[in-house]
């Protein structure tokens, strides 16, 4: 397979407590899958795009869990099994506006990504490659893999799409800032947060500070608040879309899912930013990492009316 989104993380299972309170007082859950990676993969795939994602799994059921629902999304999967158990994440709602995840991945297949996991020839025919700063918090093998990903996909001519997405319980500030301010250095286009650009630019604004790194294309993702963005020299502004917020997890993936959607298609900007708004929205409305993520039926809806 040649074109489209390529992209490669770990995606774990998700293990996630319906309700909200503290986790000792659930009594039922929901199993799903999550990844950063994956998730902007889905959402490319429902969005018309071409996507393929690599990662490493284990030699167990949520393993397969995996792999049967990103090939059921139509993501041409590159599952490479690996004798380590698969990631788990475990999340609640400790009360309506916080969530809260905990990590069960130290070691896991997903960890122990390499260089020679990369099929090259794929990569060197992509249309864009997307990775995040997830990926080089794992291990020492994954952090190698992202860069060298990055420097051969650079070589071939493939643009760069690096979104920061900081995990604090992964790696200190300290540890993370100069690894993903050179991973930023390389990207053509770049999705953070304001307190994720903060981490390596300091007090300095993120638009300019970012743009002044390299990428041509900077997007500023600021939740509620909307995005801005300065592309090609020019600014943008959007504002979110109003909705009511069943869980946030997942929505950073869906807005990059809807912009290089957009981008690979040929959109304009404003148009890229109003779909990766438009996604980001639809992907809060209901439980799950990847869930929501909007098929191009739904982002004609307008409102919360019943459909006949």
């Amino acid at each position: 397979m040649s074109g489209g989104l390529f992209t490669f993380g770990e995606t774990m299972g998700l293990v996630a407590a319906d309700g909200v309170g503290p986790l000792e007082y659930a009594r039922s859950f929901t199993l799903g899958i999550g990844g950063a990676e994956s998730n902007v993969a889905i959402g490319v795939a429902r969005l018309g795009g071409s996507a393929t994602w690599l990662g490493r799994i284990g030699p167990d059921a949520t393993g397969d869990l995996i792999e049967r629902r990103l090939r059921g999304e139509d993501v041409h999967t590159i599952a490479i099994r690996d004798d380590a158990f698969t990631g788990i994440m475990v999340r609640h709602r400790r009360t309506g506006r916080l969530t809260h995840v905990d990590y069960h991945r130290a070691g896991s297949a997903g960890s122990r990504l390499c260089v020679t996991d990369i099929p090259v020839a794929v990569l060197e025919t992509a249309a864009v490659l997307h990775v995040t700063g997830i990926t080089p918090a794992l291990s020492d093998s994954a952090r190698a893999t992202v860069f060298q990903a990055v420097e051969t996909a650079r070589a071939a001519g493939v643009p760069v799409s690096v979104d920061v997405n900081y995990r604090s319980k992964l790696w200190s500030r300290f540890e993370a800032a100069p690894v993903l301010r050179d991973l930023v250095c390389r990207a053509d286009v770049v999705f953070a947060g304001p307190d994720e650009a903060a981490l390596f630019l300091g007090s300095e604004p993120p638009l300019d500070g970012l743009a002044a790194l390299g990428p041509t294309e900077v997007v500023v993702k600021d939740g509620a608040r909307g995005c801005t963005a300065l592309i090609e020299g020019v600014t943008y502004a959007m504002p979110a879309m109003p909705v009511t917020v069943v869980d946030p997890v997942g929505a950073g993936d869906a807005f990059v899912a809807g912009y290089l959607a957009e981008r690979m298609a040929g959109a304009a900007p404003d148009a890229r930013l109003r779909t990766a708004i438009a996604a980001g929205a639809f992907a809060v409305t209901v439980p799950g990492d990847c869930e929501g993520l909007p098929r191009p039926a739904d982002l004609t809806l307008t409102s919360d009316d019943v459909t006949r």
